[in-house]
């Protein structure tokens, strides 16, 4: 399905038309029509399903469409974390652009200007409060908040909430919600504590569940733990003793796509390199003189991490650790098509060793680690799980300052990048902005 075909007001569409934001994920799909009429929703879904813009898109469509308060906090939604929070706030940005809709994202570890940001938000009626459970409780405790005119409540990874001992808070805040609201709430798991909650705050709820997909059994799956100094030595080695051919490399950002096809070219790899930098024409010629084999290897963004239709890809290299364990299955699920086997090998600095870990509890797989090459030093101390159980907590990093903001980056579930499925609608400008929302963070 298609966002086009979804009942959003067109502001919406034209703000996920200038992120690339076609095609609906499956949480997505099967969530956002029945949040559109109304209905309290159970959501099991990981980080990277797209269940942020699941439950975002009909807020933001029943904010800019029914008659609300403008004096009052519309919307209460809960993070664990302040990083999660930040994500949530950041995409906001981007779903609303243009629209005059406005968040303010309330979370602890912060100075004073901070804190006075958040007060003013709150005091002026923000439409939605992205909030951690503390920080709420705090405001709260000091009458800087009045709860009882929220229309619509969003528990967020209720299950991190439970193991980080917040359940308590949230009963403390539903307290001071009306009894008539539009509750939602989402979690990976759902423990016996999360049953029982859902009962006493959602009324006739819908669920919808979605299972995090597994790679396919003939991906060979390895892993280097190593400095982020070290990666180059590595990647060099991979070509230099192997001759790879075939080969997808993956960056966190277009910066280091074009830092890692210097490295590379000088190494003498004939390559090719795909990032949001290049237009749709650059892009069906990078793609084609892939696939022709006239380039042995192609250094991208995620954005050829879904949709790419190349069944002959021998290795996928992950240079940064991906995020969400969904972009990890995307991004390795290139290789080991119509049959085949691949490999797919990873990169794991110091900095990326949390999200690593929190990939192998997800798929319940130790993955090998591999010696580093001789003459790169010692490896780190891997500080991930040799014994993956359960799912790992999930977490985003953005920016969040609690008023609208100039060049947002939405991060609200991957969808697929590029266009070519459907025509490009134009846009009716920026509402008195003069800058668009942009694509996926960093590419």
């Amino acid at each position: 399905m298609y966002f086009s075909e979804l009942p959003l007001d067109d502001r919406i569409l034209d703000a996920l038309d200038a992120m690339r934001f076609d095609e609906c994920t499956p949480i997505q799909e099967q969530a956002i029509p029945p949040l559109l009429e109304g209905r309290d929703l159970v959501g099991v879904a990981q980080t990277g399903t797209g269940k942020t813009a699941a439950y975002l898109l009909p807020i933001i469509n029943r904010l800019c469409t029914e008659d609300m308060p403008k004096d009052a906090i519309n919307c209460i939604i809960m993070s664990p974390t302040r990083e999660l929070a930040q994500q949530i706030d950041q995409a906001m940005e981007g779903f609303s652009y243009f629209l005059p809709v406005s968040s303010v994202a309330v979370y602890g570890g912060n100075d004073g200007i901070r804190y006075e940001q958040e007060l003013r938000g709150m005091q002026l009626g923000a439409d939605m409060l992205i909030a951690t459970p503390g920080r709420l409780i705090s405001h709260m405790q000091l009458g800087n908040i009045d709860l009882s005119r929220v229309s619509i409540f969003v528990l967020d990874e209720a299950d991190r909430m439970l193991d980080m001992g917040f359940i308590d808070d949230i009963t403390k805040i539903i307290k001071q919600l009306p009894k008539e609201r539009q509750t939602m709430l989402f979690s990976a798991t759902m423990p016996d504590e999360i049953k029982k909650l859902v009962r006493e705050i959602l009324h006739d709820p819908v669920f919808v569940e979605i299972a995090i997909t597994k790679p396919a059994e003939g991906i060979q799956q390895s892993a280097y733990i190593c400095t982020e100094a070290q990666k180059n030595g590595i990647l060099k080695h991979l070509f230099k003793q192997e001759s790879l051919k075939r080969v997808l490399v993956f960056a966190g950002s277009k910066q280091k796509v074009k830092e890692l096809a210097i490295i590379l070219r000088r190494a003498g790899i004939r390559l090719d390199e795909m990032h949001s930098d290049l237009d749709q024409k650059q892009r069906g010629l990078v793609m084609r003189d892939f696939k022709a084999g006239r380039t042995d290897v192609l250094v991208a963004t995620d954005i050829i991490s879904r949709g790419i239709d190349i069944d002959d890809i021998a290795v996928v290299i992950n240079y940064d650790v991906p995020r969400d364990v969904e972009d990890y299955v995307h991004r390795i699920g290139r290789t080991a098509r119509a049959g085949r086997g691949g490999r797919a090998i990873t990169l794991v600095s110091e900095r990326d060793q949390m999200y690593f870990a929190r990939i192998e509890k997800t798929l319940e797989k130790v993955i090998d680690k591999n010696p580093l090459p001789e003459g790169l030093g010692e490896s780190p101390a891997y500080k991930g799980t040799d014994k993956p159980q359960g799912r790992g907590n999930r977490r985003g990093r953005s920016r969040g300052h609690g008023r609208k903001r100039e060049n947002p980056q939405a991060k609200a579930g991957r969808q697929t990048p590029d266009g070519g499925q459907k025509p490009r609608r134009r846009h009716r400008g920026g509402h008195g902005r003069n800058k668009k929302p942009q694509n996926q963070s960093q590419e």
